[in-house]
């Protein structure tokens, strides 16, 4: 398979600093050399500080945040199962933050069919993936969706084959957390209470962990937006509203659709209601032991 491959590892770039001394990034770190061309284990002080340097620590942040942007961009997808054009991987192919990202991830064709694990474009713009027979394949498709796991019904054989062959995911896919709606769930309900009660010292404590997830809090929620059948939908999970250093416990789990009415647990869709209880329990998750605290009384 003839893919567009990555460049190979770039020598820093260098910038002249002051006395003679020279400055580069290589990776997140800032590196020095002197004035006869050798690399220094440590920046001197007044390279450190001067005007230079503070540069390269800009380009630093703005890269850092690219970065940032990137795996946004890409969950989004994954969140949402959305068709991705093939020219648009093919156009941020060359970018190693992108590159990262969408190398090894699991992809199938839009209108349906085997799918693989994404590993290169061509010049034609064409999805080489490597197929679940190890073989590598064009993809006959001008857009692929990064499958969400709760989504592949051969979810542990895929699983197994990238064990396999030792593929590790930059965003996290295949060993993400899964949760399958039960068939006996509530139709008519609007909340799941499994996950209420759960205490906490401090407001902060949850919101804190929230966060860390990469969640949002909004209005005592912790939320999680995905996009279910072409329609965002919200989960909301209740860890309160006071003041961050009071105590708090967490409430209901609900989902709400894009005018934030709640949906009926029967309508909610798998990848909403995979989500919203992943979120639900890795918040609960970090709640005050309260069994330890009664035994040690």
């Amino acid at each position: 398979m003839a893919t567009t491959s990555p460049p190979p590892a770039a020598e820093p770039v260098w910038t002249d600093g002051p006395d003679g001394y020279a400055l580069a990034l290589d990776g997140a770190s800032l590196v020095c050399r002197n004035a006869r061309g050798r690399r220094l284990k440590t920046v001197p002080k007044k390279v450190r500080e001067s005007a230079e340097a503070e540069h390269l620590r800009g380009v630093l942040l703005r890269l850092e945040l690219h970065e940032r942007e990137c795996v946004e961009r890409v969950e989004s997808w994954l969140l949402g199962s959305l068709p991705v054009p093939a020219s648009v991987i093919a156009r941020v192919w060359a970018d190693p933050a992108w590159r990262e990202l969408l190398t090894d991830l699991f992809v199938v064709p839009a209108g349906g069919g085997e799918g693989g694990f994404l590993r290169g474009v061509d010049d034609r713009g064409r999805i080489g993936v490597l197929d679940l027979d190890a073989e590598s394949v064009w993809l006959d498709a001008d857009r692929v969706v990064p499958a969400h796991p709760v989504l592949l019904e051969d979810l542990e054989d895929v699983r197994e084959f990238a064990l396999e062959l030792g593929i590790t995911q930059r965003l996290p896919q295949l060993t993400r957390a899964i949760h399958r709606k039960p068939d006996a769930v509530e139709a008519g309900a609007t909340a799941v209470e499994d996950y209420s009660g759960g205490e906490f010292d401090q407001l902060r404590h949850a919101t804190g962990r929230a966060q860390r997830y990469g969640f949002t809090v909004r209005g005592g929620y912790a939320v999680c937006r995905v996009t279910e059948r072409g329609r965002p939908v919200q989960a909301r999970y209740w860890i309160g509203s006071d003041a961050p250093d009071y105590e708090t416990a967490t409430g209901r789990l609900l989902w709400v659709d894009d005018a934030e009415r709640p949906l009926r647990l029967g309508d909610v869709g798998p990848i909403a209601w995979s989500e919203g209880i992943r979120m639900a329990e890795l918040i609960h998750a970090g709640r005050r032991n309260t069994e330890e605290e009664t035994t040690q009384s």
